[in-house]
């Protein structure tokens, strides 16, 4: 078990203290090499990078329990060991596999004595948590209930399945993906250059094929990565120039096989086969056998791939064609009897059948009988027969997979081999026998794959994290966002749909106001994070103190300022946003290409844009509400002039522009977006109902409250006192408490994400 106080030495004595440091000092270069702060940690962006609630709730050491789950080597215990440097509260570590009960309960009672003493809060560290039994978490789950302890758990296991639901439904989860070529090459350099803990301090050089060579076999991890790299280092001898080099022979010695990361108890068991059988069901026959290939070198059970492909030659080729059923058998009896590897062929020939056989899933007329009997009044209905998700309200695995049946054909382009392996061919079939029938098939449905692939169809973006139920904080969400109204509300709804957004998206909301789309982002993104920028003081104010009733690491970040105004803002972190939405957020900017340009220099690379802008030119004119024949003529006229010269001001930014120069200010400033499709500008116009009551009269023809003249106060500039009371009263006369229908157009301006 480790246990300290940020600032403290370890609590030992001095013989243990420098038996620790000689343990560092030959620990291996995966252990030294461990970021100690968050600046340093490589990768994981979409979790920790800046702006995400991770991020900032580690800045703020305001943590509550955490779980990490991911695959070995992407910084599961490096995150937990960034949160003990940076940490005020006492750290302890336990591993699952070395504590029990005991250590728990010393831990517990360690917490509630230093609480109590010294008023510090204390963070318990469980690596391999899935470890644990069923009575070890159960001891610690009471502590974390009542504030004790605050969990932080790591597991390459998915904690649905293998950790208490109860400390997973009180802790957010954050899913680690392995680290991309781009990260283990920085790590691999950090390592070769650190003087103290890495190989600084010798003129180590590696070759640009043998650092190929590591990065490709470490399969995304760091730990993988920098182990090999040790061993290559540690059995290579210096020439007489004191030089290192790593050749690709060496690295070859040092890494030779790739892990492949595979668990037959384990979620990443169950997402294979899932895959490898959606491929058999989507006639891909490439990802079929890749994903075959992936079970077989990780030691999968063959006899239980061939159980699962005689379930699909029924279940998804059924009647399409019967000889399915019996091809499979056959493959199987076949394994039995010769086993591996020559078994490989039959099995190889069974899922290459599945995947080129026509498919009908016409045997799911049973399911239709079951349905009839659930109907019958005297029957009930077992719940095992409804169809549930894995895990499907956290991590979301399997949604937005589209299921062959139910389009023409009975087969839909889709992505099924990973992302850096699309258009790659495993099976070509012959122009013999049965495979000439399929030849055609097969090629128009590769061609098929390629074309949806070119247009950007491909995976969903998978769900990272997730974050247990907060009733108060959602209740209050839910009725901050209530109060806008129904046109306010889809007009909300359209522009935070104008892409992707994701739950650890980071937005920006421009010209936030009452903030009608910020506390819906907000709901929307509960570990990413939302800034919400007001352009004056009285909403930056109000948007403050609504945003008390958050916790502090959850609240928007509230700026204020003007558009120009987000490099003193924001540039401090190098923040980037995932989406900028506003409503109005151009009306008052004099040069909105230049305002678009700085929004543009914001977004993320994948990032997206969506802004509704009142076009007031084609607002409702006061005057087209009364019944003009009951003035003078020349009233008339004079009213309509005075009227339309308030949307004629050349030099009034809110209306010396129309729906035609927006478009054009945004063509200019997204030129290279223009050119790829992904801007549009679609005009809106809308009708609404609304009540004219004293109120509203009195703020048209009373004094400004504001800088901006009333309407009465514009009307006077083009007409006598007198004709303007004349108007007042015609209007009272007319529409006081009367209902009438607004109109006004709005411009949808978007820039799609790539």
């Amino acid at each position: 078990m480790v246990s300290y106080t940020r600032g403290r030495k370890p609590t030992a004595d001095l013989f243990e203290l420098a038996r620790n440091e000689r343990i560092d000092a030959n620990a291996p270069l995966a252990a030294r090499m461990r970021p100690r702060a968050l600046d340093d940690f490589v990768g994981q962006e979409e979790i920790v990078g800046p702006g995400r609630l991770l991020r900032r709730a580690i800045q703020a050491d305001q943590l509550s329990s955490l779980i990490f789950y991911g695959p070995p080597g992407t910084g599961k215990t490096t995150l937990a060991q960034v949160i003990a440097n940076t940490t005020a509260a006492h750290f302890t570590a336990l591993n699952a596999v070395l504590a029990g009960v005991k250590n728990i309960r010393e831990t517990v009672a360690d917490a509630q004595e230093r609480w109590a003493l010294h008023d510090q809060s204390t963070i318990l560290f469980v690596d391999e948590v899935h470890r644990f039994n069923k009575a070890q978490q159960d001891a610690l789950l009471p502590w974390v209930e009542n504030g004790t302890v605050t969990f932080i758990g790591a597991t390459t296991e998915n904690p649905y399945f293998e950790v208490n639901k109860a400390l997973v439904s009180r802790s957010r989860l954050f899913q680690l993906k392995p680290l991309t070529e781009t990260h283990l090459r920085q790590i691999m350099q950090a390592a070769i250059s650190a003087p103290v803990r890495g190989y600084g301090d010798r003129n180590v050089e590696i070759e640009a094929d043998a650092a190929d060579h590591l990065i490709a076999i470490a399969n995304g991890d760091a730990r993988a990565v920098l182990n090999a790299l040790e061993l290559a280092v540690e059995t290579t001898a210096a020439d007489r120039s004191g030089n290192l080099r790593i050749t690709l022979a060496i690295a070859e010695e040092s890494i030779q096989r790739r892990a492949v990361l595979y668990d037959k108890e384990g979620d990443y068991h169950f997402d294979t086969i899932s895959a490898f059988i959606k491929s058999l069901r989507g006639s891909d026959p490439d990802a079929a056998l890749y994903w075959l290939a992936k079970m077989i070198y990780a030691g999968e059970d063959p006899r239980f791939i061939f159980r699962r492909m005689l379930i699909l030659a029924s279940e998804d080729v059924g009647m399409a064609d019967p000889q399915a059923l019996q091809v499979v058998n056959a493959c199987a009896d076949a394994f039995d009897r010769i086993g591996l590897p020559e078994g490989n062929f039959p099995l190889a020939q069974a899922a290459i059948y599945l995947a080129t056989a026509e498919k009908s899933n016409s045997v799911m007329a049973f399911f239709d009988a079951l349905q009839a009997v659930q109907d019958e009044p005297a029957s009930d209905v077992p719940s095992h027969l409804r169809d549930a998700n894995r895990d499907s309200e956290g991590f979301g695995h399997g949604a937005g997979y589209l299921y062959p049946h139910a389009y023409r054909d009975h087969w839909v382009a889709q992505q099924y081999l990973p992302s850096a392996l699309q258009g790659k061919m495993f099976y070509e079939p012959t122009d013999q026998g049965y495979e000439a029938k399929i030849r055609t098939a097969v090629t128009r449905r590769r061609e098929a794959q390629l074309a949806a692939m070119l247009e950007g169809v491909g995976a969903p973006p998978e769900i990272l994290t997730f974050s247990p139920e907060e009733s108060a904080r959602e209740r209050w969400l839910q009725r901050t966002i209530a109060q806008s109204g129904d046109a306010i509300g889809a007009l909300r709804n359209r522009l935070l749909a104008g892409g992707p957004l994701e739950r650890h998206s980071v937005l920006l909301d421009v010209n936030a106001g009452a903030g009608l789309l910020t506390w819906e982002a907000l709901r929307r993104t509960p570990e990413g994070g939302v800034h919400a920028l007001a352009f004056n003081e009285a909403d930056h104010r109000a948007l403050q103190e609504q945003a008390q009733n958050l916790n502090e690491v959850e609240r928007p970040v509230v700026l204020h300022g003007s558009i120009a105004d987000l490099a003193r803002l924001v540039d401090a972190e190098a923040l980037r946003f995932d989406a900028i939405v506003g409503r109005n957020a151009l009306l008052g900017s004099v040069e909105k290409q230049a305002a678009l340009a700085y929004l543009r220099d914001y977004l993320a690379r994948d990032g997206w844009l969506a802004l509704a802008e009142t076009a007031p030119q084609y607002t409702q004119r006061i005057y087209a509400l009364g019944d003009l024949s009951l003035l003078q003529p020349q009233l008339t006229e004079r009213l309509i002039a005075a009227e339309e010269a308030i949307y004629t001001d050349t030099t009034d930014p809110l209306v010396n522009w129309d729906d035609d120069t927006l478009e054009t200010a945004l063509f200019a400033a997204f030129p290279e977006e223009t050119r790829a499709g992904r801007v549009s500008m679609e005009r809106i116009d809308t009708d609404m109902d609304v009540r004219i009551t004293e109120a509203v009269i009195r703020r048209w023809f009373g004094p400004s409250l504001g800088k901006r003249k009333s309407y009465g106060e514009r009307l006077a500039e083009r007409m006598r006192p007198a004709e303007i009371r004349h108007i007042e009263s015609w209007i009272r006369e007319q529409l006081l408490n009367q209902t009438v229908v607004w109109r006004r157009r709005a411009a949808l301006i978007q820039v799609a994400s790539p």
